[in-house]
């Protein structure tokens, strides 16, 4: 067993878009770690509330942020905005990169909790999030099913539903994959697989990230003891007929495509497309129907 080295350099990738007063507290956790950061990255994705005027003052007030701030002159997406922010910290040598929402505040000891971690398990790490109440609310996936046709939902278990509790977790939990959200990765990962995919704008980009990297061999592991509290609760449900609907179906679509493990899987695509269409006039309608056609004929493309 071997300790992580000392020396080795952390860089915080943010990504924020019109959320200034969520942004405010998460800048002021990371300014009270008792493991300061080399670098915090800020990608503000095209904000058009008063984020700047936020990033300006943290300049100013937490100096020992050693902030940076990226502005691209449109709005990437999360996955844009992390594929920028990593590329980054990578081009700048950090040896970690520790990967943040803007509604997220870590405990003080949080990043101390990660870096402490056996060297030979810490590729790739997981905080453990909770809820304002302190309940536990880790959805990141124990498994996440690309085999099995009849599974329409691949994530078929999840840290929240099978331990309950934080109290209930072993030190360090296995996990198939993750959300940008609270996860530190070595830089030899990123050298390996890449950056994480900008086309997929929002959802599914931390999947894909997460399954790239197992196959490349790495482990990924939640750390029970390392908290991230979500200033949030989280909303699943989403418009299917909206905007984001035409994302979640195209990337989902995308993920079993290029990673199914059978034809049958790589298959589900169609037959999800074709129910959503056939149930389309008692849900959904046709924003929806539309929806999943686009979205079928893009990842089609995508996933080449």
């Amino acid at each position: 067993m071997t300790d992580p080295p000392e020396s080795e350099t952390v860089a915080v990738v943010v990504v924020t878009y019109n959320r200034a007063a969520l942004l405010t507290r998460m800048l002021a956790g990371l300014a009270a770690l008792d493991r300061t950061p080399d670098a915090v990255i800020v990608v503000d994705n095209a904000s058009t509330d008063h984020t700047a005027t936020v990033l300006d003052t943290a300049g100013i007030d937490q100096r020992a942020l050693k902030l940076q701030v990226i502005r691209p002159l449109e709005n990437l997406g999360g996955a844009g905005g992390f594929h920028l922010g990593v590329q980054a910290a990578y081009d700048q040598g950090f040896d970690r990169i520790w990967l943040l929402d803007d509604d997220v505040v870590p405990a003080p000891d949080c990043l101390s909790v990660l870096l402490a971690v056996d060297d030979e398990l810490a590729d790739c790490l997981m905080v453990v999030r909770e809820d304002t109440r302190g309940r536990l609310v880790e959805k990141a996936a124990l498994r996440f099913d690309l085999r099995n046709p009849l599974r329409i939902k691949p994530k078929t278990a999840m840290v929240e539903t099978t331990y309950g509790t934080r109290a209930a977790m072993p030190a360090l939990v296995e996990l198939a994959n993750i959300p940008f959200e609270g996860f530190l990765v070595r830089r030899r990962v990123v050298e390996a697989i890449g950056l994480p995919d900008p086309s997929f704008f929002i959802f599914y980009d931390d999947v894909d990230f997460a399954l790239r990297a197992r196959r490349a061999g790495f482990h990924i592991y939640a750390v029970r003891d390392a908290v991230l509290v979500r200033q949030l609760d989280f909303d699943q449900q989403h418009d299917l007929a909206g905007w984001k609907g035409y994302y979640m179906y195209r990337n989902l679509f995308t993920v079993h495509l290029r990673y199914g493990e059978n034809p049958l899987v790589r298959a589900k695509p169609w037959l999800i497309t074709a129910g959503v269409v056939a149930m389309s006039p008692v849900r959904g309608g046709r924003a929806e129907a539309r929806n999943v056609r686009r979205a079928l004929k893009d990842a089609r493309a995508g996933a080449r």
